[in-house]
Order: C-alpha cells, then sequence, then structure tokens
C-alpha cells in the first residue's frame, strides 16, 4: 500500500506521534525562490521519489545550511481551548560546546522557571515548543506567535529578549557552555505527516 501525505500550513508539535522533529534550514535567497521551494517541496513529498532531485530542479542553487535531529522535551504557553492560529513561527536554536543532554534539559528548565517569573505571557505568544538534539549539543524552541509583530515588540521590552530583565532571564542568556545559536520569524508555509 502506498503511503500518503497530508498538507498543511504548520506543523503540530504536540503531537502524540511526532517522536522526532528533524530541522533543515535552507538559504534560497529570494521570496519568490521560497515559494518556489515551498511548491517544489509539496511537489515532490506528493512523489515520494527523488524528492531533492525535484527540488532542485525546480529550484537550481539552494544551499542545505544544516540538518539537525530533535525531541520534544517541553511544551508551554498554550491554553486549554485556546484556538489561535500562528501568524508567524519562531525559531530559537542554542548551541553549547559539547554534548550534555542533562545540560540540554536545565537550560530549558531554567527558561521555564524564567518565563514562570513573568505575570503573563508576552502579547501575541501562542505556545512554545523546546526540543533537544539527539546529539547533546543544541537546543531548538519553535515557537508560535500571532504575528511578526507581536514577537518584535516582545523583542523591544524592556531586557535582553522577551523576558523582563531579572536574575532569571540573566542565568538564560549567559548559561554555562552556550556557544551560539539564533533567532529567526517565518511565515508558516507547509507541514507534512503521513495520511
Amino acid at each position: 500500500m502506498a503511503a500518503t501525505t497530508q498538507f498543511t500550513d504548520r506543523p503540530d508539535p504536540a503531537r502524540a506521534d511526532a517522536a522526532i522533529a528533524k530541522v533543515s534550514t535552507w538559504d534560497v535567497g529570494t521570496p519568490e525562490r521560497q515559494r518556489q521551494a515551498v511548491d517544489a517541496v509539496r511537489t515532490a513529498w506528493e512523489g515520494r521519489d527523488t524528492r531533492n532531485a525535484g527540488i532542485d530542479a525546480a529550484v537550481p542553487g539552494i544551499e542545505r545550511l544544516a540538518l539537525h535531529t530533535y525531541e520534544l522535551y517541553r511544551s508551554g504557553f498554550r491554553a486549554e481551548g485556546d484556538t489561535r492560529e500562528p501568524g508567524c513561527v519562531v525559531i530559537v536554536d542554542v548551541e553549547f560546546d559539547g554534548p550534555d543532554p542533562d545540560r540540554q534539559r536545565a537550560w530549558i528548565d531554567a527558561v521555564f522557571e524564567a518565563l514562570g517569573s513573568e505575570a503573563r505571557p508576552p502579547e501575541g505568544a501562542i505556545a512554545a515548543y523546546f526540543h533537544t538534539g539527539t546529539d547533546g549539543t543544541r537546543v531548538l524552541n519553535y515557537a508560535e506567535w500571532e504575528s511578526a509583530a507581536h514577537h518584535i515588540a516582545a523583542l523591544a521590552a524592556p531586557g535582553d529578549g522577551i523576558g523582563s530583565p531579572s536574575p532569571l532571564w540573566e542565568r538564560v542568556q549567559t548559561y554555562p557552555g552556550m556557544t551560539g545559536g539564533g533567532v529567526h520569524r517565518y511565515t508558516p508555509a507547509l507541514s507534512m505527516r503521513a495520511g
């Protein structure tokens, strides 16, 4: 029996059958090429064979920057019955100086402690899903926001990041062993799952 694929505009990181998340970062150069790449990915996954060759033929010159594997560790914000749809997805990627699964989880726990010290979640924040890299060196937060403007406003508030200035947030920002990472905003475009 052939496998079928269901397409949506965003994944559901909290799905019970979503034990592993594969995250691939590409640079396609322009918004037009981004739309072409999304369409090519959809077409390639509908056929399920020679995926990368079909995508590369549709959008030549894609630079595949990285591919990492993650497992969901903790999630927060989304309240029971919250049906808001994200207009923006924010990916926070944190790198550490070597493999240490306990450190990954401790850093995420420190983020949740700092978030818990806030009076309420930032305006426009819908949900946050924190994943640990299976290699022990990375953490990825897949965060859903109502809009890019909400995320930009949260970053512009006092403090370094989305939290207020406090020792708890300072601990998150200067955690021992952190070597890099980044924050990137995206507009949801395509998500696939077995149908």
